[in-house]
């Protein structure tokens, strides 16, 4: 008769009910319930996306130098893992900018000055000359993003033409000139760019150096008038993006109510766990007091949109987590996933369509190994974000322990729902059971007398027949927090011989299971049989 009737209780319940409880031998029972009467968020398909910097050899933090040759101006462009890391995304959205994007200039028949790259200069504004793109280098970083097939949103110089007196504050308006010689060649060559974005964390207080809104906003209609005209008749035509700074309610406040036609994205940085150097990192990560944190600035962000009459929808558009470069063995390590795949989930959950992470390659927080390519445990946590989390979010929340970090997506490319669980305890195992608020259809699968699949809708307490769901539970080697090694059920994950990025495959389990999350670790749980109104 082939596979038999699995019997599984769903429940339906109301808000406020009590989740049960019990502990034995560090077993604590816990209960995610899930919201599926309409999504809270909605996040672009191509929701993950990663950043590559201007930074040369020369970039030291702390004592260390941890960038190498991972600069837009000088990575390898023929090493195979890079390649096949950006492809295995389809696509990958990557931000070129950061610091020194705001010195760089870019090679014209108008620039009257040799094409130099950066040399380190203490006396000089983010301690480096300024710095120049050849025109030769950005046709080869074109045709390699063409291969790759990555999504590309160039940061543009923003204090071309400006004064700067003591003090920090610029004077005067962007000179648009320079910017203007390089997008037109790129159109003119049929380079293809999601997004050109003006400026990097020079809104608000700044970071060095800062513009005032009602400027910034003059120049980032300017910039939004300049594109027009470049791309007439060209659609769609790309995004305008802008401040690229942190978070700052008066500051962005003003600028978007300035800029309601002219700008796509508003965006901004994330770096809520402080320097690199700080050695209480880890303790940071693993307090969920400390990682709910940043969920005010979420929250800010999102209702200082909605008080304006802008259309731009908020992107992260760079976050590192510890800021000048991260820490080695900690932003490069498995423990770094914990605060990543929190960030994810909790920026879905206000509405971010787009998370950048500092960074693709260079400095210690790389998803890649600076100078092999190969994948720190950060890449395999977005490569499974990317392939399993959904574009509608839902509402989730955990009643057992506050160690469990609990976020919910409509499932991608299938059906069902994505769980995504946290376990920041390192003793104890979490078994989770699922409920649901709101209508509820689940889909059977039989295999008797040629029935292949049925939708059936059940009212509260009925049992219903279910089959499988897929779990990805992701460990370090060894239990070891600062391990680069991540394990995906148990087996390693690593390139093979010829640079190929591994398949991500999961545990299939009986859905009558609950969902076991071992200490310290993360578990993608895939429930195709679940289908709810929010997913339709």
């Amino acid at each position: 008769m082939g596979l038999g009737f699995l019997w599984f209780w769903v429940c339906l319940v109301c808000f406020g009910f009590g989740a049960v409880r019990s502990q034995a031998d560090g077993i604590v029972k816990g209960t995610v319930v899930v919201d599926g009467r309409s999504p809270i968020g909605r996040i672009d398909d191509d929701f993950i996306c990663a950043t590559m910097d201007w930074w040369p050899p020369e970039k030291c933090d702390y004592g260390t130098c941890s960038w190498d040759h991972a600069s837009v101006l000088n990575v390898d462009l023929s090493n195979n893992i890079f390649l096949n890391a950006i492809k295995a995304f389809s696509p990958l959205k990557i931000r070129l900018g950061g610091t020194l994007q705001d010195k760089l200039v870019y090679e014209s028949t108008e620039l009257k000055q040799p094409c130099h790259p950066f040399h380190k200069h203490a006396s000089e504004l983010f301690g480096f000359t300024t710095g120049c793109l050849p025109m030769s280098r950005w046709d080869e970083l074109n045709a390699f993003f063409n291969k790759s097939g990555a999504v590309i949103i160039f940061g543009l110089n923003a204090l071309n033409g400006r004064s700067m007196p003591s003090g920090g504050a610029t004077e005067g308006d962007w000179d648009p000139s320079n910017a203007k010689s390089l997008i037109e060649y790129t159109a003119q060559k049929g380079y293809t760019i999601h997004g050109w974005e003006l400026g990097n964390e020079l809104s608000g207080s700044g970071v060095g150096v800062r513009v005032a809104a009602d400027q910034y906003a003059s120049d980032t209609i300017s910039l939004h008038n300049m594109v027009e005209d470049i791309y007439e008749g060209v659609e769609p035509k790309p995004l305008i993006l802008a401040p690229g700074g942190f978070f700052d309610a008066n500051w962005f406040g003003k600028f978007l109510n300035k800029t309601t036609t002219s700008l796509d994205v508003i965006t901004h940085h994330i770096y809520n766990l402080g320097p690199g150097k700080d050695e209480h990192l880890v303790e940071k990560i693993l307090d969920p007091s400390y990682l709910d944190g940043e969920a005010n600035t979420f929250k800010n962000l999102q209702s200082t949109l909605k008080s304006s009459a802008t259309s731009a929808t908020a992107w992260v558009g760079e976050a590192g987590g510890a800021y000048n470069s991260g820490r080695n063995h900690v932003s490069n390590a498995f423990v770094y996933s914990f605060w990543y795949l929190d960030q994810l989930g909790m920026s879905s959950a206000y509405d971010t369509k787009t998370y950048c992470r500092q960074s693709l390659i260079g400095g210690n927080y790389g998803l890649l190994n600076t100078t092999t390519f190969m994948p720190n445990p950060d890449y395999y946590s977005a490569l499974l974000w990317h392939q399993l989390m959904g574009r509608n979010v839902l509402s989730a929340s955990f009643s057992g322990t506050k160690k469990i970090r609990a976020y919910a997506h409509c499932a991608k490319q299938s059906q069902g729902i994505t769980l995504l669980l946290i376990n920041l305890d390192d003793t104890t195992t979490v078994q989770v059971e699922v409920e649901f608020n709101g209508a509820l259809a689940l889909q059977s699968k039989r295999h008797s007398h040629g029935h292949s699949k049925r939708i059936t809708r059940h009212p509260l307490g009925h049992k219903i027949d279910v089959v499988t769901r897929e779990d990805y539970r992701l460990t370090p080697k060894d239990g070891d927090l600062h391990s680069r090694t991540m394990l995906l059920n148990g087996n390693i994950l690593a390139v093979d011989s010829a640079g190929q990025i591994p398949p991500l495959k999961p545990l299939v389990v009986n859905s009558t299971e609950a969902i076991t999350v071992a200490p310290f670790s993360i578990m993608f749980s895939h429930m195709p049989n679940v289908i709810l109104p929010a997913c339709r």
